[in-house]
């Protein structure tokens, strides 16, 4: 790819997801809309509108021969993401897969080998890791500016749909645990997962679930997913040793709020056995952050990928490390909560 050419695109899935895609990649200078493909081509067509020179189509193979399309988006359910990426990884085009980026870490894995081999762009959708809320925490984090991570506690709850294929953790917990993934210091990482979960409602499913991650520094990480919640919670802690954030993303005049307060401990030994703890209360700071829709930044993000050739910052990798945790999540909820180690290597 070369600046003085967009990037052709197209988008594969116009139902919930895919027109959010259409309108930031038709928003883009990066990018040149060259086709979206769905089932429906009526309802293609109605995702574009009348007087749309995009072309509407049901025929993959029509898209993937396409040499004016350099790369694709797919917005298809989870089952569906293996053979539609593998076909278009094969046919040379780059591809970004929604979350998850596979329906199990065996077809991730085979997404990912299959773009490193072919030196192809292969990204993850995790939105959220692109608000600039989440971009502010990142920063924090990597800086040192909260100092040494202790814990993270994570609430994402509402009256949701419950889902007829997937579980409250499938469906709710990849963004928060893609968010974990994404804010992480370098050197820091889960290692272990533990799960429990209710059906209280007889959906067969679980569709109340909290998450324990175990982090390899000594941190714990802790997620709440809810269905059934009759209130809407979007609520992320992340606790230091030199300071306390607080994301609200339902609070848009105050989404972030960083706290100098906290606990100190004595630093000499013998201070420690006789627990000699003291109390800091400082400042509550409010950064002010730019409200920019979080699609436009991951749209960006996907072309500077594509023209440097450099990995994106949701990349296959990303997305395999959320299949990892999830799976682990699966069998600790069906063996009633016990603690998974994840695989060290995996995790790479």
């Amino acid at each position: 790819m070369t600046s003085e050419r967009p990037i052709g695109v197209a988008v594969v899935g116009a139902g919930y997801w895919g027109p959010n895609l259409v309108r930031n990649f038709q928003a883009s200078s990066a990018f040149r809309l060259r086709r979206l493909c769905d089932l429906d081509v009526d309802r293609a067509r109605r995702v574009l509108g009348d007087y749309s020179t995009v072309i509407a189509t049901r025929d993959l193979d029509d898209v993937l021969a396409d040499p004016s399309v350099d790369a694709v988006a797919i917005a298809t359910p989870a089952g569906t993401h293996l053979p539609v990426a593998l076909a278009a990884l094969r046919a040379g085009k780059h591809v970004l897969v929604e979350k998850p980026l596979a329906a199990t870490h065996a077809e991730g894995l085979e997404l990912v080998e299959e773009a490193e081999r072919r030196g192809l762009t292969l990204m993850c959708d995790h939105t959220y890791c692109y608000t600039p809320a989440v971009l502010h925490i990142r920063e924090r984090l990597h800086a040192g500016d909260l100092g040494e991570l202790h814990y993270l506690d994570s609430v994402r709850i509402n009256l949701g749909l419950v889902q007829r294929d997937i579980d409250v953790v499938w469906d709710l917990a990849p963004h928060d645990l893609s968010i974990l993934d994404f804010i992480l210091p370098p050197g820091i990482r889960p290692i272990a997962v533990a799960a429990h979960g209710a059906d209280g409602i007889g959906a067969g499913r679980a569709c109340v679930a909290y998450l324990t991650l175990d982090l390899s520094n000594g941190a714990i990480a802790h997620i709440h997913v809810n269905w059934l919640s009759p209130v809407k919670i979007r609520t992320t802690i992340v606790g230091g040793s030199k300071r306390t954030l607080v994301w609200d993303d339902l609070n848009p005049s105050q989404r972030v709020s960083v706290y100098d307060r906290g606990v100190d401990v004595a630093s000499s030994e013998e201070q420690r056995r006789d627990m000699l703890v003291s109390y800091r209360s400082g400042d509550m700071v409010a950064p002010a952050l730019p409200e920019r829709e979080a699609l436009r930044t991951m749209v960006e993000e996907y072309a500077r990928a594509i023209t440097t050739g450099t990995p994106a910052l949701t990349d296959g990798r990303s997305g395999l490390r959320v299949l990892e945790i999830l799976q682990a999540a699966s069998r600790s909820l069906a063996e009633g909560g016990s603690m998974i180690k994840l695989d060290e290597g995996r995790m790479a």
